[in-house]
């Protein structure tokens, strides 16, 4: 049964830096993507990013290009999202997603996802 935990969320202001992890277990994830998504009261969720595990290839949404970084460490099986000059349009609860069978798929989809963690929330003060 796969896991996913993640940790990191919390309140900073506009311009500052917060740090995603997303643990997971259950599974060898070599042949995953894995992904951040987001959602904000009254909102649908939305594609963050993306990272295909074997070959670390990233993934974004355009809004976030630039200020956001996502990353895996193999040895800890934790993935990672670097968020940078926070606004606070990013506030929002982030969830970690994984999926085994996303070949010909965008990527960017939250229903390509069957793995979801419990969500952890950012809030970005003005």
């Amino acid at each position: 049964q796969v896991q996913l935990v993640e940790s990191g969320g919390g309140l900073v202001q506009a311009g500052g830096s917060l740090r995603l992890a997303c643990a997971a277990s259950g599974r060898t994830f070599s042949s995953y993507t894995m992904a951040w998504f987001r959602q904000a009261p009254g909102n649908e969720r939305e594609f963050v990013a993306a990272i295909r595990w074997s070959v670390g290839r990233a993934y974004y949404q355009d809004s976030v290009k630039g200020r956001f970084t996502i990353s895996r460490d193999n040895a800890k099986n934790t993935v990672y999202l670097q968020m940078n000059s926070l606004k606070p349009e990013d506030t929002a609860v982030y969830y970690c997603a994984a999926d085994d069978d996303l070949t010909g798929t965008t990527r960017r989809n939250k229903y390509e996802y069957d793995y979801w963690g419990q969500g952890t929330q950012v809030t970005v003060s003005s």
